[in-house]
């Protein structure tokens, strides 16, 4: 990997890792504010927002200066919205400001990846990057699942700094501080000289390009698959993280603390799973690994049946001086399983898709069309999440129509690949330069 690579990295790594924890201190706060059941997937649900209504302007910020120097601002933005949630604002509220910079963050974050290395580079360099990023949701959830424990939150109330009354304002601190590091790496990533044609700066204008550009990378028979996969799984993935914190709540009676593990073991599994398709998928066999999404969303559907009861209570098994109950250890690696083939067939769509948006677009457009149409499903199905929940649905049938949509989407997404190929052979065009 050229120079500024392992930069990105550590940069990318240490704001996930607060964006992670955040989540978690921020459902802390609605807990001890007593806030209703059905408002905590709506945390997500403002983070994402600003991806979809920012997603016209912020290719062209992203393509308007050296991409470290976007990454910078839009991470003081966070730090802006830890500030704000620290101060007594909404957690909604507070949590949609970091969403703000988080969707300003992205295009360049990705952006820059096309600018810096070849395409033979993209799966290998996305797998590194997916691997970074999935590390720091398994570190930022646990971090934020310790930081809101009873033990670690008394030793960080006990430096009585100012406005910090609770265990999530403690847990805040924190992250704010990792936010900060964040940035500081943001201002070593070097400039990779990549430059684009001064645009227009009105809005409208602005709109009418994010909307050629949408419909360019949708009616490209590449493009359109890989934006479908992506699309589905940014969508599935969101609403999974909320769907195992309930159902580690009601089938395995766990806590938040507790159950935010079970998360970080599902992202141990993603991480596996990427960096195993970064060294044995190329990016000209991107399009073989689609029926893998199939099987993780009949895979999903078996949590539907899995509780604490599923083996004897009385088992217990020993490591030194660790005693983990059987359904606990099935619980991981069932998870791990369900995580390894979600990081293995969306990372192989990331690259394709990033690639064909650096062809037929650039590298900020591209990727903001992407954030567009992967943060709607995201909203879309965060909203039907909470309208479940708000009706009191039973979680087990929340995991089967979850399971369900998964796998007709994914059969409907190959029919349409198999359509086009026999139109015409677009795998061919995988490899071939910028236009």
């Amino acid at each position: 990997m050229k120079k500024g690579f392992h930069t990105i990295m550590a940069a990318q790594f240490f704001s996930s890792l607060a964006d992670n924890a955040l989540l978690i201190a921020a459902i802390a706060l609605l807990n001890e504010a007593h806030a209703p059941q059905w408002m905590t997937p709506l945390l997500k649900l403002f983070f994402v927002l600003s991806y979809v209504i920012l997603a016209a302007f912020v290719g062209t910020f992203a393509d308007s200066r050296p991409k470290g120097r976007v990454m910078f601002v839009t991470n003081t933005i966070k730090v802006v919205g830890c500030l704000t949630m620290l101060l007594g604002a909404h957690p909604l509220l507070a949590y949609g400001i970091v969403g703000f910079g988080a969707a300003a963050y992205s295009p360049a974050k990705y952006g820059i990846l096309t600018e810096l290395l070849p395409p033979e580079k993209l799966v290998a360099a996305n797998g590194w990057i997916e691997g970074t990023t999935v590390s720091s949701i398994i570190l930022g959830t646990v971090l934020g699942g310790a930081l809101i424990s009873p033990h670690l939150s008394a030793h960080l109330l006990a430096l009585n700094l100012p406005g910090v009354l609770t265990a999530a304002d403690s847990a805040i601190v924190v992250i704010t501080v990792v936010y900060v590091i964040a940035a500081l790496f943001n201002l070593g990533i070097p400039d990779t000289g990549a430059r684009y044609p001064q645009q227009d700066r009105n809005p409208f204008t602005m709109v009418r390009h994010f909307a050629d550009c949408f419909v360019t990378l949708w009616h490209d028979r590449l493009g359109q698959i890989s934006l479908a996969v992506t699309t589905l799984f940014w969508g599935a993935g969101a609403t999974l993280q909320f769907i195992v914190l309930k159902w580690a709540e009601v089938s395995l009676g766990m806590t938040l603390s507790q159950g935010a593990i079970l998360q970080a073991v599902f992202a141990i599994g993603v991480a596996v799973g990427a960096m195993v398709a970064a060294s044995r998928v190329p990016l000209k066999r991107s399009l073989s690994v689609l029926p893998v999404g199939i099987w993780m969303g009949a895979t999903v559907m078996l949590m539907s049946v899995f509780s604490r009861n599923l083996l004897p209570s009385g088992w217990m098994l020993h490591a030194g001086a660790w005693q983990v109950p059987p359904y606990l250890l099935l619980a991981y690696v069932f998870l791990m399983i369900v995580g390894a083939m979600a990081g293995f067939f969306v990372v192989p769509m990331n690259a394709l898709l990033q690639h064909r948006g650096y062809v037929l677009l650039s590298a900020g457009h591209s990727i903001a069309v992407q954030n567009f149409n992967e943060n709607l499903s995201v909203l879309v199905m965060l909203c039907l999440y909470a309208a479940l929940i708000r009706f009191n649905v039973p979680i087990s049938a929340v995991i089967v129509l979850f399971g369900l949509f998964v796998c007709s989407a994914m059969w409907l997404i190959m029919l349409r690949h198999r359509a086009n190929q026999r139109k015409f052979d677009a795998v061919a065009l995988i490899g071939e330069e910028r236009h």
